[in-house]
């Protein structure tokens, strides 16, 4: 744990608490960060681009692209972008969490798949894909490192960094642009021709769908003139626990003719790929605004945000001692539940976060509604009381690096309400506060 976390301070971007990193590139870092301003699952993951190297590298038509992509295709198997935002030296591209890692490392890590599951996965990715294509996009680098899983299982297409639009095909109908990753592209991508970008997805597509049911590449040499040569004869082979239906339906995917390949309204239709098929079942968004795109690159304060870190108030020992009865340090650490009337004192070696984090995860289910801000919390409860609903203030000191003083004081309501809530709600605590010899909850 690093000095600043057991300090409890925390980085905050907009109203968005960064957390640890998820995954790290040449331009780019993803951390996890929560919404500060929703209650529930708040949980998202932001991408943060170095502006500076965007502009340096010449790629900020290709940020655009990626971020524009992402807000017109709303699927429930693409990873949803919720909100782009800029600082001076970042952009900050705000994406759904999700919590299962990449497809790569399941199949890395448990080599081949059941020939269900594969299915399955496939289906999501089919999906995916044919509504990316009715929204005129083409992902253009399909392969496992690139698709996600919740914690649910669910697949979730992401990095549309190489993506095309319908609006870049030239007049012969082709795309002219040659990239992927070379295992996964397909043959008339290579050729410097044109091609037509729904037929070379489908080829990925079904790159990967060998890859899940084989765990290894159909075309795999190290030598790329070797590998290009393999790919353009379509020359692979299957290894034999594959059903016959699967080899008919991947035969058909990898045909190294474009125009004579299968294509997604076929695959949906074939009879291995529609056992235990559902439908993806959404809302689709109309009139996607893409305003906020060009926003992000230029310099009015407007759309900018600003990266911040903050930490709990510091207590100097004069403020601790005021705050004590009778001016005495040693009653700061008496425990006498029997005297709290309208407020109440505890202290904790735990980081500032994790404490406020366990008071809302003991609040809630004794009925109270949480606010947040900084390291202050409101506790509202939603039943009335003899004297209206009780509503308790709470907020967390630094005393020391180490050593924090949590206050909880009654704002409304009933004190004897207070007193019961207290007796209830300290039980919840016991992971966090202090009980050491000396260090007893202090109340007054």
């Amino acid at each position: 744990m690093s000095r600043a976390s057991a300090m409890g301070s925390r980085t905050l971007v907009g109203k968005y608490e960064l957390g640890r990193t998820l995954g790290e590139g040449s331009f780019a870092k993803v951390k996890f960060a929560r919404n500060t301003q929703i209650t529930g699952e708040s949980a998202v993951a932001i991408k943060i681009i170095d502006r500076h190297r965007v502009l340096r590298h010449h790629m900020v038509e290709q940020i655009k692209r990626e971020i524009s992509t992402m807000k017109m295709i709303t699927h429930p198997n693409v990873l949803n972008i919720l909100e782009v935002m800029a600082s001076r030296t970042k952009i900050y591209i705000v994406l759904e969490y999700v919590g299962g890692g990449e497809l790569f490392d399941k199949i890395a890590k448990y080599g081949k798949l059941k020939e269900g599951d594969a299915r399955r996965y496939f289906q999501q990715l089919i999906n995916a894909v044919d509504y990316c294509h009715s929204r005129g996009v083409y992902h253009r680098d399909l392969k496992p490192e690139n698709l996600l899983l919740d914690s649910h299982g669910v697949l979730k297409v992401s990095d549309f960094g190489l993506s095309a639009f319908q609006k870049q095909v030239r007049e012969d109908g082709l795309l002219h642009t040659a990239c992927g990753t070379p295992n996964y592209v397909a043959p008339e991508v290579l050729n410097d021709k044109g091609y037509d970008g729904t037929a070379s997805d489908v080829w990925s597509c079904g790159v990967i769908l060998f890859v899940l049911m084989a765990g290894y590449l159909p075309f795999d040499e190290p030598n790329l003139v070797a590998l290009y040569r393999k790919i353009h004869k379509a020359e692979f082979s299957f290894p034999p626990w594959f059903s016959s239906n699967a080899k008919r339906l991947i035969k058909r995917i990898l045909d190294p003719n474009p125009l004579t390949r299968i294509t997604i309204p076929e695959i949906l239709e074939n009879d291995w790929f529609k056992k235990d098929y559902k439908q993806p079942c959404f809302k689709q968004e109309e009139d996607v605004n893409v305003d906020d795109v060009d926003a992000v690159f230029n310099d009015s304060e407007d759309c900018l945000v600003t990266e911040r870190k903050e930490k709990p108030v510091s207590m100097n020992a004069f403020e601790l001692i005021s705050r004590t009865q009778g001016f005495s340090l040693e009653n700061l650490f008496d425990k006498q539940m029997g005297l709290v009337k309208r407020e109440t004192r505890f202290t904790s070696t735990c980081p500032a976060n994790e404490i406020m984090s366990k008071i809302e995860e003991t609040a809630k289910p004794l009925g109270f509604n949480v606010h947040k801000k900084n390291y202050k919390m409101k506790l509202q409860g939603d039943k009335s009381g003899r004297k209206g609903q009780l509503a308790v203030a709470t907020e967390v000191f630094e005393v020391a690096p180490s050593l924090h003083l949590v206050e909880l004081r009654k704002t409304g309501g009933d004190t004897l309400e207070f007193h019961k809530f207290y007796k209830t709600f300290s039980s919840g605590l016991k992971d966090v506060v202090w009980t050491s010899d000396l260090n007893k909850e202090e109340t007054s």
